[in-house]
């Protein structure tokens, strides 16, 4: 673990703890993050912002700048949807995660309580190095082919320049099983929370694909030792713009966030 200085456990052997908003990653409770795919407007997010905090959400995610794989599909409402997402936020009383995708944006996202990389942005190296010297945290996603000295190596990208408050996220990754969306990689958390100091939270919604296999996902992250939980929300999903899917009514992450608290008090 030479070129791991920062991320590793080997030289920083404590727990880090991520506090933001009165809300915290790597405590020892389980941070619940949840919200839309995408902010569609600003009178669904704010909806879907109450609705989440009345379930249990700690914090409210939302998409505003979506790098979707077709051209054609909705491609998020950019600095709009990040105003509509910081009211939500402030009226719900949560913080805000939303994802970045080009260092240009930086100025947008000055209010933004965490900033996500995605996993096609992983290794945007130009883009780390940016977030390297952004007060919030970061929320590093693990790309969907990359090992996990890859996502700790572009973890070391954003504290070697500056910013150590870094949150990692398993969220499943490519493999030759076509049923999933893509296959979740259990073993990572504790393997990741082995190698590194670091809080590591799961996204059980994008391997998972469809809403019925997100409880199971989420309640094996936790009992492997997830800091966290971040789960796609809507309240109205057939409606949704991207995603519908894997989105879950309120009432389903109600129940996944009392099943998840009793497996994180159970290991």
């Amino acid at each position: 673990m030479a070129d791991f200085h920062l991320t590793s456990r080997e030289y920083h052997p404590e727990n880090t703890i991520i506090e933001v908003g009165g809300a915290a990653v790597g405590d020892g409770g389980l941070a619940l993050i949840a919200g839309p795919c995408s902010i569609e407007s600003e009178d669904q997010i704010v909806r879907i912002a109450k609705a989440v905090k009345a379930a249990g959400a700690t914090m409210l995610r939302g998409g505003a700048f979506k790098p979707r794989t077709s051209p054609y599909t909705f491609q998020g409402l950019e600095a709009e949807g990040l105003e509509y997402l910081i009211k939500a936020g402030r009226e719900a009383g949560l913080p805000t995660v939303s994802e970045i995708t080009d260092e240009t944006q930086l100025d947008l996202f000055g209010d933004i309580d965490i900033i996500q990389v995605g996993a096609k942005n992983m290794q945007n190296f130009g883009l780390l190095h940016a977030l390297g010297k952004v007060p919030q945290p970061i929320l590093l996603k693990r790309g969907f082919g990359c090992t996990y000295e890859e996502v700790l190596s572009s973890a070391e990208h954003i504290m070697a320049a500056g910013n150590e408050r870094v949150i990692l996220c398993e969220r499943g990754i490519r493999t030759f099983e076509t049923y999933t969306r893509f296959t979740f990689d259990v073993s990572s958390i504790p393997s990741l929370k082995t190698l590194t100091h670091l809080p590591v939270i799961a996204d059980p919604s994008h391997p998972a694909g469809r809403y019925e296999l997100i409880e199971p996902l989420s309640l094996a992250a936790v009992a492997a030792g997830a800091d966290g939980l971040i789960i796609e929300v809507h309240d109205r999903p057939d409606e949704a713009l991207c995603d519908a899917e894997q989105a879950l009514k309120p009432d389903k992450f109600e129940s996944i966030v009392e099943k998840a608290l009793k497996v994180k008090a159970a290991v």
